[in-house]
């Protein structure tokens, strides 16, 4: 057992003590992860044999309500029509990340697992396999009940599944459209498989400040994981000013703009993505729009590693509203 170091965050130290406590009584103690996933943290790590090879991986984040399952959908459906084999992941318990690529719900990666007793090796690809818009295929991970388990959990399950069926090995994009802020290590889960991760924000506070938080999380995956930032999507937004002051600040990039298009909406509520829409004028400059993020994306962005504000600061910079 490593000596307690003054130096060590609260948590570590906590850590430390319960597990002398342990070995004092002739009981086992827990490992100590100080350091592995952020400082003090204590999180499931990637079983290295669940490691995604061969397809480009891209993890999507954002405030919750941003438009990420909007965005990650149609940049699936866009990534399709430029011709490559395309996986969307749903990481959100309410599992309509790819509402529009399917046009319903899809049952959930978890709620099937529960239908066979955890049985994986009952399951067969299209009992968690839709397919979606021009080829794409659909998951729906889901997560935990309310109140209980780790969203890390049902990820880490999804990709298991994934694995043990070879339905990742002839694939050339794998998109996580994954719920709301970071708030948790199983949230950040998704960002030990992506190789880059997206942002949406909007041109207000609230966004920014969670992007801010989201910057964060990746710079400390980054530490033990490949996954680096590919820049952000300024959604349903008329104006960017606010979103590039604080890239500006921060050594960030805004790599799209997506206008509050009616359109968007009307393509939820048709349960559809862009490219199934009629070709009206904005429709047209979405689908554009969507195209030449795919295109940066898949062509390859530059590792951004921003320096995240603190609180103080970020409210000084953008003030209250």
């Amino acid at each position: 057992m490593s000596p307690l170091d003054a130096k060590s965050p609260p948590a570590a130290r906590a850590a430390l003590r319960e597990a002398a406590g342990l070995e004092a009584r002739g009981l086992s103690a827990p490992p100590v992860l100080k350091g592995q996933d952020g400082e003090g943290s204590v999180q499931v790590h990637q079983d290295t044999s669940m490691k995604i090879e061969g397809a480009k991986v891209f993890a999507v984040y954002g405030k919750g309500g941003i438009g990420k399952s909007t965005t990650s959908s149609n940049l699936s459906a866009a990534f399709s029509m430029l011709g490559k084999k395309v996986l969307q992941i749903g990481c959100d318990p309410k599992h309509d990340s790819t509402f529009t690529l399917t046009g319903q719900l899809q049952p959930t990666v978890i709620d099937i697992l529960k239908e066979v007793d955890f049985h994986a090796e009952e399951l067969r690809p299209e009992d968690f396999v839709a397919d979606g818009f021009n080829g794409v295929k659909c998951i729906e991970a889901g997560g935990p009940p309310a109140g209980t388990g780790c969203g890390g959990y049902v990820v880490g399950q999804t990709v298991k599944l994934l694995k043990q069926h070879h339905l990742l090995e002839d694939t050339d994009v794998v998109l996580f459209d994954v719920l709301g802020d970071v708030v948790c290590g199983g949230f950040a889960a998704p960002l030990q498989h992506a190789d880059r991760a997206v942002i949406v924000t909007a041109n207000d506070f609230d966004s920014i400040y969670a992007m801010n938080r989201i910057i964060a999380a990746v710079q400390a995956k980054s530490a033990n994981y490949k996954v680096r930032l590919a820049g952000c999507v300024a959604n349903r937004s008329k104006d960017t000013n606010e979103v590039d002051r604080y890239c500006d600040k921060v050594g960030f990039k805004r790599i799209a703009h997506m206008p509050d298009y009616d359109a968007i909406r009307r393509s939820r509520l048709k349960k559809k993505t862009l490219f199934e829409m009629p070709d009206e004028e904005d429709i047209v400059l979405a689908r554009k729009e969507y195209i030449r993020l795919a295109e940066t994306l898949f062509n390859g962005t530059e590792a951004m590693a921003p320096q995240p504000l603190e609180d103080r600061d970020i409210f000084e910079l953008l003030g209250f509203d």
